[in-house]
């Protein structure tokens, strides 16, 4: 089965457009789009020439590298960043090198482990936003030239389009809201968007877990599986250069094709970059003393670890080499002869150990989340091609009775077409919470509760008299739930006001809770299993000519709203609206508050 010919509709709309997939890696990044024709089924093209490439037929992939000057500009990018002019020109410059930085994106409660090594600072004056958003407009140009050098017309074509750009950003497993919003400024930041709500709505976020499916979908892998007749789920390893993306799904339809996740998704910072860093880390260790136990020898050393060792890697009973210099470097006593350092294939197996051993953890858990339900896993993403890493997780899942495949085309640009293909066929229709999500509210008082007596400095007083306490958590959504796209979660509630001005500006925070299984009662502030997801605001001031007016108990005047919060958890974008119900001349309407709502995400730099 193939997607193009049996399961991907005509586009529908009446006017041609374009959507763009940029797929912005740890370490390598590339740039996905279809043209969009009434009628026409949408084909999937990679952008495959970037400046500083140009020799290299048929590339889809650039380094994600940027040099900055002293001051902040950015000066270069890409694969012409990579040449060994630009790293010349750049020590004499004194230009600041960027990489790395989309780690810097993560969620606060992820942790980076890197072996004691720090992530590369910041250019002068730039947030991770700033240079996130620097390496999107490079691609986006580098889009827009391809785009009208490749195809008949490309210049009329991408005028008449470039006013309603599609966009789709790929992101890890593990980010959130925060980093969504992130991106999304990171976009306007490019120039893919304007700043605007109508700019801001062009663009579409997909997880790299669920971008690699769509991948698989659109390249044939494990056809059985997709016509129904396997019987079990699967999981899609998107293996890159920061993270592990693991996902699982089972086919629930075949005509059309349809999807559900069935297990809450995990992402572990266990991608190739980390198997670099600790070769780094060794390196030094083994050189330190030698001629070649410099930092500028050292990090040439390791980039040719990363270009050939790394990548042959395939047995560790065979000795192995990186081969770095002229036949006139040597030193025996650290293993270097002609121009090469030679290392035993354990000593490279343990390098890629924890990487290995963090995919099979995570695999295990989707099986075990599954109740072994999960009995093939499609490894797919630039750390895929590692034939060790390969071979290891077919030898060790498969006592698990796993299989482990992976697609003989392209790996590393499935996040990109995938999140065409998302755009296009959107074939997963129901997604599984990863943690619990509600909102505080006040509980009634018992001063027969020890708990609550232990809490009464939270407690405070409502003008209709009753005491209430604090901190208390309402979970709308518990973990591993299957959640279809179109679910809403809905709660009714209600607050007294002693002044309508207040109605202007109203917010409700909604909370994440990654502890337990078990719903806390309360909400711990300081602990880091909570989270705020994220702040609800409304403007509910067209409540007050309908509103009420009651006597207090201490004879202030005081006004009971009622709203509700409703909140869209099965998509790949959290959505949240707040309700109310406007009671006039006897005729109950409902007022929906999404145009005066926003809602924003803390902690965004």
């Amino acid at each position: 089965m193939t997607v193009t010919s049996d399961t991907r509709k005509p586009y529908s709309g009446n006017t041609r457009s374009l959507v763009l997939a940029f797929d912005v890696g740890t370490t390598f990044s590339g740039v996905s789009y279809a043209i969009l024709e009434p009628g026409e089924i949408p084909q999937i093209h990679g952008v495959t020439r970037f400046p500083g490439q140009e020799h290299v037929a048929g590339s889809y992939k650039i380094p994600t590298l940027m040099y900055y000057d002293p001051e902040g500009v950015m000066k270069v990018a890409g694969a012409e960043a990579d040449s060994t002019a630009i790293m010349d020109l750049a020590e004499d410059e004194g230009w600041i090198k960027a990489e790395l930085f989309k780690l810097r994106l993560r969620p606060q409660t992820m942790k980076l482990k890197m072996n004691g090594m720090r992530l590369p600072p910041l250019p002068k004056g730039k947030s991770a936003v700033h240079v996130f958003g620097d390496f999107l407009g490079y691609l986006f140009r580098c889009t827009k030239n391809f785009i009208v050098d490749t195809h008949a017309g490309g210049a009329a074509l991408w005028r008449a389009v470039e006013d309603d750009l599609q966009v789709v950003l790929s992101h890890p497993n593990g980010w959130e809201g925060a980093q969504q919003t992130k991106m999304r400024r990171a976009a306007v930041h490019g120039g893919l968007i304007p700043d605007s709500d109508a700019g801001k709505a062009r663009i579409r976020f997909v997880t790299e877990g669920e971008a690699s499916l769509h991948a698989c979908v659109l390249n044939g892998l494990a056809k059985e599986m997709l016509t129904g007749h396997s019987g079990h789920g699967f999981c899609v390893a998107d293996a890159g250069g920061g993270t592990l993306d693991i996902s699982s799904y089972a086919v629930r339809g075949t005509a059309p094709l349809v999807m559900e996740e069935i297990a809450p998704p995990d992402c572990v910072f266990a991608g190739s970059v980390f198997v670099s860093r600790r070769a780094r880390a060794f390196l030094e260790v083994k050189l330190r003393g030698s001629k070649y136990g410099s930092a500028d020898s050292l990090e040439h050393i390791t980039r040719r670890f990363d270009e050939t060792t790394k990548r042959l890697f395939r047995d560790k009973k065979e000795q192995q080499y990186i081969q770095f210099g002229s036949p006139l470097d040597k030193d025996m006593s650290v293993g270097v002869r002609q121009g090469q350092l030679k290392l035993s294939g354990v000593e490279v197996a343990e390098l890629f150990e924890p990487s290995i051993e963090a995919a099979i953890a995570s695999i295990t858990h989707q099986v075990e989340a599954t109740g072994g339900f999960v009995k093939s896993v499609w490894l797919v993403g630039g750390f895929a091609a590692s034939p060790w890493l390969f071979a290891q997780l077919q030898e060790r899942l498969g006592p698990l009775g796993v299989t482990v495949s992976r697609p003989d085309n392209q790996t590393s640009k499935a996040v990109a077409d995938g999140a065409i293909g998302f755009y296009c066929d959107h074939h997963v229709s129901a997604r599984m919470s990863k943690f619990m999500y509600g909102v505080e509210f006040l509980r009634e008082y018992n001063p027969e509760d020890p708990d609550h007596v232990t809490r009464q400095d939270r407690m405070c007083e409502l003008p209709s008299g009753p005491k209430l306490l604090a901190d208390a958590f309402d979970c709308i959504l518990s973990r591993g739930v299957r959640v279809k796209e179109s679910s809403v979660f809905t709660r009714k509630y209600c607050t007294e006001v002693t002044s309508l001005s207040t109605l202007s500006v109203f917010e409700v925070e909604v909370w994440c809770y990654r502890g337990g299984a078990s719903v806390p009662l309360w909400i711990n502030r300081q602990a880091q299993d909570f989270t705020t997801l994220c702040i609800v605001q409304a403007d509910l001031s067209p409540l007050a000519s309908s509103a009420q007016p009651k006597p207090g108990r201490s004879g202030k005047t005081y006004w009971t709203i009622v709203f509700s919060v409703e909140i869209h958890f099965g998509l790949t974008e959290f959505k949240a609206r707040i309700k109310w119900v406007d009671s006039m001349n006897g005729n109950s309407r409902e007022g929906l508050v999404s145009k005066y709502m926003r809602f924003y995400f803390p902690f965004l730099y």
